[in-house]
C-alpha cells in the first residue's frame, strides 16, 4: 500500500549503496518491476526492484492458450438489466484442476487492452499448480477464498490465505497456488490502476482497514533448475512459456511494489446507533480510483452481519453491484 520496505533472504544479498552495481552480490541479476510509469507522482510511483538468481527473460517463446471459461472481452456479449444470481459453484472432482485452469469469469466491464475496467472470476481448484507459475499483465487481482486456504507463492516471498482473508497480487507479479484439498473462491481483477485504503473523511484518523493490519510476504526463493510453465495473461488472453528454472528465485528485493493479504476480522466496523442504514461506502476495505476525481471503478465492501437487520441496496438503475 505504498510503504518502501527491503526483504533479504540472506544477508548482505541486496546492494545498499546503489541500486544496480555493475556487479551484484553473489551474481545475482537486479531488474525493476514497475506498477506505474516512469514519471509518476511521487505518491503514486510505485515500484520494486528484485535481484534474482536468473534473469526473468531467460525462456522460451511464448504460445497462446485456449481459454473455454475465462475471458475479458465484453464487447458483443449479451446484456440484461434484469438482477441476476448463481448457485455455488460446483468444485472439480475428478481429475485435479489447479488455479488457472479453475477460473471462471462471471461478469465484468471495459477492456484491459484501454486499461478501464473491472472483471469477476471465481475460482475452483482441487489440485497444487506444482511446477506452474502465473502472471497477469493486464491488472491487479483480489483473491477471496470462501471454501480452503491457499498457500500462494510469489517472487517476494510465501502468503497463507485463508477463509475469512483476503489478499492482492499487482500486475506483473508472478505467483502460483498450492491447496490442501477442494477449495473455492473470488477474485476481483482491475485494470488501469491499484487497490488503496480509502479516504476516511469526518471518521479522523484511525478506523475501517488500519494500513497496520496488511501483511507483506517475508524473502524467500529457490534455485534449481526445475522445468517451469509460466501462464500470462495479457490483453485477455492466456499465453504460456516454459523454462528451465523457477521463477521464484528472487533472493533479495526493496521497493513500495508487493503483495499483502489482510483479515477480515481487523476491519474496525462503523455503523448507525440511532436509525436509519448508513452507505454501504462506510464497510470499504479497499478501493481502486478512476480517472474521475471522487469516483471508484470498485470497492471491496466487508459486512459483519448476524441476521438482525437487512442490508441496504442501491437502486439498479444507475448502479451496478455484485453481492
Amino acid at each position: 500500500l505504498g510503504t518502501s520496505l527491503l526483504q533479504s533472504a540472506c544477508p548482505a544479498h541486496s546492494p545498499r549503496d546503489r541500486t544496480t552495481p555493475t556487479r551484484c552480490p553473489y551474481g545475482l541479476y537486479a531488474e525493476q518491476l514497475s506498477g506505474a510509469a516512469f514519471t509518476a507522482p511521487r505518491h503514486t510511483n510505485l515500484r520494486t526492484w528484485l535481484y534474482r538468481v536468473q534473469p526473468s527473460v531467460k525462456h522460451q517463446p511464448y504460445e497462446a492458450l485456449e481459454s473455454v471459461h475465462h475471458g475479458n472481452h465484453f464487447e458483443g456479449t449479451p446484456v440484461t438489466p434484469q438482477q441476476l444470481r448463481w448457485n455455488p459453484f460446483d468444485i472439480p472432482t475428478g481429475t485435479g484442476v489447479d488455479f488457472v485452469k479453475g477460473i471462471h469469469t462471471v461478469c465484468g466491464a471495459g477492456d484491459p487492452c484501454t486499461r478501464y475496467g473491472a472483471a469477476i472470476h471465481v475460482y475452483m481448484c482441487n489440485t497444487n499448480m506444482s511446477n506452474k507459475a502465473f502472471y497477469n499483465s493486464d491488472g491487479d487481482l483480489l483473491i477471496v477464498p470462501q471454501q480452503g486456504t491457499l498457500h500462494i507463492t510469489t517472487e517476494m516471498g510465501r502468503m497463507e490465505v485463508a477463509p475469512d482473508e483476503m489478499c492482492v497480487i499487482q500486475q506483473g507479479i508472478r505467483f502460483k497456488v498450492d491447496v490442501s484439498g477442494a477449495s473455492r473462491g473470488y477474485i476481483l481483477e482491475v485494470w488501469g490502476n491499484h487497490f488503496v485504503l480509502p479516504n476516511l473523511g469526518p471518521i479522523g484518523a484511525n478506523g475501517l482497514a488500519n494500513p497496520r493490519d496488511f501483511l507483506t510476504p517475508v524473502s524467500w526463493y529457490e534455485d534449481n533448475e526445475t522445468p517451469y510453465e509460466v501462464v500470462a495473461k495479457f490483453q485477455g488472453k492466456l499465453f504460456a512459456v516454459k523454462q528451465d528454472h523457477s521463477p521464484f528465485d528472487v533472493v533479495a528485493w526493496h521497493g513500495n511494489y508487493a503483495p499483502y493479504k489482510y483479515n477480515f476480522k481487523n476491519f474496525m466496523v462503523i455503523n448507525a446507533t440511532s436509525f436509519d442504514h448508513a452507505d454501504p461506502s462506510i464497510f470499504t476495505v479497499l478501493t481502486c480510483p478512476v480517472r474521475s476525481k471522487g469516483q471508484r471503478s470498485v470497492i471491496l465492501l466487508y459486512s459483519l452481519q448476524d441476521g438482525r437487520f437487512r442490508t441496504k441496496h442501491s437502486d439498479p438503475r444507475t448502479t451496478t453491484g455484485t453481492v
